[in-house]
Order: structure tokens, then C-alpha cells, then sequence
């Protein structure tokens, strides 16, 4: 792949991370997933909004935290319906000696262009059920604390440095809690809602069980909106598992 392609590729982001009841080992994250060489490949088009993609979230307990990675499909393929399918997150956990396996897709994109930088852009690139996927992300919790995913409209500190940007005319989708923090949607989820589309976004309001005091808006960009994650993304889901990048001063 070209060196710039390889600089527009990022993680994304994390969502429905459920931690209890399963059993625990002690197996570290860097040394539990196989790296393998990158033999797939697919171009990213000119604007990534609505763009398929899924993700492989492995969950390996260290002491007393939690080490949380993301392997994302951005890049190297659109996240095959049938390989996707086959996927069973409890026989991956066991292959890789994880206390637990999130499966979190088919998502779409509602950014229209990103980049990343440092281990965002150098992740190791690894091979579920013939599915390859690039390390985008990492997350570390302790056992006794929600993980992302847990609790919806909570915020979650993800490790990744990229720009999001939102191009001047196109819609996006907020969530405004009620200290006045607003949080952009990046990706729209098919977990909860398999027939969810782009065009439903619109009216996903009246769809969410918002707590007291959030709101959700739409808004259309009279200018870019570039969102900055320097090192930490601030990222919340809702109760459809869609998520949302907090929107910085």
C-alpha cells in the first residue's frame, strides 16, 4: 500500500465492551495477537462518509486492569458480510487467551476524512477468520471500572492520535450532554439495529433512550470541522452503540 494511503488510516472507535462474568487470565495484549504480513488491500475513496468497516476488540486482564486493543478493517478490506459472520468472539477469546472478544460491527463512518499518527498509524496488523485488521487503538481500565461499551453517554479516554474532518456542507450528528459538552457521531452502528442507515440519522432522536438533560442535534456545516485527538480521544456511545468523538474547545 502506498505510503500515503497508509497515512490516511486510523482506528475508530470502540464501542460495547462487556466485561463480567467471564473468566479471567493474566495473557498481555502485545504478545497474545499474532502479527501477520498485510497481504489485503482497498483503496479509500475520496470521502470516507457512510464507508464499511468493522472491528476486533480483544480484552486481556493484567493484574488488576483490563488492556483493551482495537483492530480495525480501514485500508485493507470492507469488512466481508460472510467472514464477518463466522466470526465467533468466544473461540477467538480462547485462541488468543483474552478474558473476552468484542465483535463491534458492521459500522459506517459519518467523518469524511481522517488521518492518524504515531502507533494510531503503525499498528501491527493481525488476521481474524481470513479477515485481516490494523491496531488503531488501546484502552487500560482497572477490573473495577466500566469499560467502553459498559454504560452509554459515558465518556471513555481511548489511546490514539488522528483528525476528523467533517466537510463544510455535509450533516452531522450530536450529542449535547447537560453540562454543555457535545460529542460529534463518527461512526453509525449495525449491532442493535441491522437495517440502521445513514438516512435514518436524521430522526435517531426520537429512537434514543437519552438520559435527563442530553440532547441530541443535527447541524449542517457552513465550514470544515476538524476534530483533533492528540494522543486521547474522548468517545462515548449511545444505547444503539453509535459513536461519538468530543468536540474540544
Amino acid at each position: 500500500m502506498e505510503k500515503k494511503t497508509k497515512r490516511t488510516l486510523i482506528l475508530l472507535l470502540l464501542a460495547g465492551l462487556g466485561v463480567l462474568g467471564l473468566a479471567a487470565c493474566g495473557t498481555t495484549g502485545t504478545k497474545a495477537v499474532p502479527a501477520v504480513t498485510p497481504s489485503q488491500s482497498l483503496p479509500l475513496p475520496a470521502d470516507l462518509r457512510d464507508w464499511r468497516y468493522c472491528e476486533v476488540i480483544p480484552v486481556f486482564q493484567q493484574g488488576l486492569k483490563l488492556h483493551v486493543e482495537v483492530y480495525n478493517t480501514l485500508g485493507l478490506n470492507d469488512c466481508p458480510g460472510q467472514s464477518w459472520a463466522s466470526l465467533d468472539a468466544s473461540v477467538l477469546a480462547k485462541q488468543l487467551g483474552a478474558r473476552l472478544v468484542k465483535l463491534n460491527g458492521p459500522r459506517y463512518w459519518v467523518i469524511d476524512a481522517i488521518s492518524g499518527g504515531g502507533s494510531t498509524l503503525a499498528g501491527q496488523t493481525a488476521e481474524f477468520g481470513g479477515i485481516q485488521m490494523t491496531q488503531r487503538a488501546t484502552l487500560d481500565t482497572y477490573l473495577w471500572q466500566a469499560t467502553i461499551g459498559d454504560q452509554a453517554y459515558t465518556p471513555n479516554q481511548v489511546k490514539r492520535t488522528t483528525v476528523f474532518t467533517y466537510f463544510a456542507g455535509q450533516k452531522i450528528y450530536e450529542l449535547i450532554s447537560p453540562a454543555g459538552e457535545t460529542y460529534v457521531m463518527q461512526s453509525y452502528s449495525q449491532i442493535v439495529d441491522p437495517n440502521l442507515t445513514l438516512a435514518d440519522l436524521d430522526a435517531l432522536g426520537s429512537r434514543l433512550t437519552l438520559p435527563q438533560g442530553w440532547q441530541y442535534t443535527t447541524e449542517i456545516l457552513d465550514q470544515d470541522l476538524v476534530l483533533n485527538a492528540e494522543g486521547v480521544a474522548y468517545v462515548i456511545n449511545d444505547d444503539l452503540l453509535n459513536t461519538y468523538q468530543k468536540r474540544l474547545p
